[in-house]
């Protein structure tokens, strides 16, 4: 794998950003692998990800922040450096469903997601024989009646004591608090099991099969204070007929919830994704 810098911009729209940009990389002898952009023409606003090997590059990362400084304060940027050489640590989260836990920790193990995963917690123990099989530590946190305070002290320290840098909710089956997103802002992504905006909440399969849907979906975003309204970051679909029964959605579902929850963490892990007024753009 290269060592590699990524750029992650957003600013107001103008002349000469790419220019500006490509400029100051250039004089410090960078190697541009990716460059990527987009306009948002009814908010007037620049986004753009641009990536660049290491080898070469004439200044430190480390300064960084004071080279770019006088580029970035001319265009207004809003901006974070990020590097390929250091694998983010994600601690997944699981109740009864373990169909996305095994998924991952498959994907994991045969180098599909560049991460590390130091520690599953949930608040079942069906998760366990999983955790086993690939060699990563499970940790039983029940979350009873009226405890989930307790619960979630628990769980961040937990997270805390091994060093996570993303949360991953692979169909957790509790509704988070807001403490607890405060301490990961923009860094929980959940799986949901519907297209949204429909059917937020529990059991959307059940309700999608009583309104007679032609097509369920799965969705992975970004965990935020409301339920199930934080920004999207994949969707996908699936047609389906009268002939499917309730348990045909459910199978259906989880192939589903399987690809968009792999998918969006694997861009984030990219570092591909940029969060907006509520919206996100997931550089290609």
């Amino acid at each position: 794998m290269k060592r590699t810098a990524i750029l992650l911009i957003d600013c107001p729209d103008q002349k000469g950003i790419v220019a500006g940009v490509a400029d100051f990389l250039s004089r410090h002898n960078a190697n541009i692998l990716h460059a990527d952009q987009h306009q948002d023409a009814e908010r007037d606003l620049f986004l753009m990800r641009v990536e660049w090997d290491l080898d070469g590059f004439d200044i430190t990362l480390e300064d960084f922040p004071r080279r770019f400084a006088p580029v970035a304060d001319r265009f207004s940027m809003r901006w974070r450096l990020e590097r390929s050489d250091r694998p983010l640590r994600v601690g997944l989260f699981v109740s009864k469903s373990v169909h996305c836990l095994v998924d991952l920790l498959y994907r994991h193990q045969s180098g599909e997601l560049a991460c590390e995963i130091p520690l599953v917690i949930s608040n079942h123990e069906e998760g366990r024989r999983w955790c086993d099989f690939y060699g990563i530590p499970f940790f039983h946190v029940p979350v009873e009646p009226g405890s989930k305070k307790e619960a979630e002290v628990r769980q961040l320290a937990l997270l805390e004591a091994h060093k996570v840098d993303l949360v991953v909710l692979a169909r957790y089956m509790q509704v988070i608090t807001p403490d607890f997103v405060a301490r990961f802002p923009r860094r929980i992504i959940n799986v949901h099991h519907s297209f949204l905006p429909a059917f937020v909440g529990a059991k959307p399969y059940h309700r999608a099969f009583e309104r007679g849907v032609k097509l369920i979906g799965a969705t992975s975003h970004y965990v935020t204070d409301e339920l199930d309204e934080g920004p999207i970051i994949e969707q996908d679909v699936m047609r389906i007929s009268h002939r499917d029964s309730l348990d045909d959605l459910l199978e259906k579902g989880r192939d589903l919830e399987k690809i968009v929850l792999s998918r969006g963490l694997r861009w984030h892990l990219n570092h591909r994704i940029l969060v907006y007024d509520h919206k996100t753009v997931v550089f290609d």
